[in-house]
C-alpha cells in the first residue's frame, strides 16, 4: 500500500532524534555542526540560523557521500551533526537516509526553524 508524505515522515520521526530549539541551540554551542536543508530561497524569505551550514535536501546525500565530488567536510561521520528545515518533516525524512548511508551521531530539530524562532532564538 503506498504511503503518503504524512505518513513517510511520521515514521522518519520514530525512528529519529527529534530536538527542541533549546537542545539544538546548546548542542551548537558545544561544536554540533547545525546543517540547513531548506532550499535557497526559503533563507532568503525566512532568514537562517546563525552558523548553520547550507545544503539543500535535494544535494544531501551526494555531500554526504565521501566518494563524489561533491562530498562536503560538515559531513564528517564523526561529528555531530543535526539538521533542520522549514518545520522539521524533510529534516527527519533525511536523518532517515542518512542514517542509511552510515551516519549515527545525528538529529534533527523538530519544528525546523519555525518552532527555533518560536522559542525566541536568533536568525539572521
Amino acid at each position: 500500500m503506498a504511503k503518503t508524505a504524512a505518513e513517510l515522515i511520521k515514521e522518519a520521526k520514530l525512528q529519529a532524534e527529534n530536538l527542541t530549539p533549546v537542545q539544538v541551540n546548546k548542542e551548537v554551542k558545544q561544536g554540533a555542526t547545525l546543517i540547513d536543508i531548506r532550499e535557497t530561497e526559503e533563507i532568503g524569505s525566512i532568514g537562517k540560523i546563525p552558523g548553520s551550514v547550507h545544503a539543500p535536501r535535494g544535494l544531501i546525500e551526494f555531500y554526504a557521500d565521501e566518494s563524489t565530488p561533491y562530498h562536503k567536510q560538515e559531513f564528517e561521520k564523526s561529528n555531530r551533526i543535526i539538521l533542520h528545515c522549514a518545520s522539521g518533516g524533510r529534516s527527519a525524512l533525511a536523518v532517515r537516509t542518512l542514517k542509511e548511508m552510515g551516519y549515527e551521531n545525528i538529529a534533527h530539530l523538530d519544528g525546523g526553524i519555525k518552532a527555533w524562532k518560536e522559542a525566541g532564538l536568533p536568525v539572521e
